[in-house]
C-alpha cells in the first residue's frame, strides 16, 4: 500500500527550529518529485518546498527562502524539511506528497498520495 507519513511537528517558540520527515512505504521515493505543503486555518493549501527525484532541482516559496531546506535520503526512502528561524506565520499543518517523475510546479494539483499531515505551531 502506497503511503506517506509525516513526523516531526510540534510546538516551538519563534526563532526556533524543527525538522520534518516524510517517510514512504509501498513505493520507492527515488523516482519522484516530492513536495512539502502547508495549510493554515481558513487558508488554501500552499506549496512550501519541492525537490526533484535526483535532488538536482529544488523550489522554495518566497516566504521560506533562506530559512527552510529540503533534502532527501533515497536510501532511507525519506524526505526532510529543515525549518529554521520559525515565525508565527509558519503555523500550519504540513503535508508531504508524491509528485511526478519530472520536476513540476510546486502546486497541490500536481501531487497526490498525500500524507495525513503534522501540526507545526510557532508561538511564545
Amino acid at each position: 500500500q502506497l503511503q506517506l507519513v509525516e513526523s516531526g511537528g510540534g510546538l516551538v517558540q519563534p526563532g526556533g527550529s524543527l525538522r520534518l520527515s516524510c517517510a514512504a512505504s509501498g513505493f520507492t521515493l527515488d523516482y519522484y518529485t516530492i513536495g512539502w505543503f502547508r495549510q493554515a486555518p481558513g487558508k488554501e493549501r500552499e506549496g512550501v518546498s519541492c525537490i526533484s527525484s535526483s535532488a538536482g532541482s529544488t523550489y522554495y516559496a518566497d516566504s521560506v527562502k533562506g530559512r527552510f531546506t529540503i533534502s532527501r535520503d533515497n536510501a532511507k526512502n525519506t524526505v526532510y524539511l529543515q525549518m529554521n528561524s520559525l515565525k508565527p506565520e509558519d503555523t500550519a499543518v504540513y503535508y508531504c506528497a508524491k509528485g511526478r517523475i519530472l520536476f513540476t510546479l510546486c502546486k497541490p494539483g500536481f501531487f497526490g498520495s498525500w500524507g495525513q499531515g503534522t501540526q507545526v505551531t510557532v508561538s511564545s
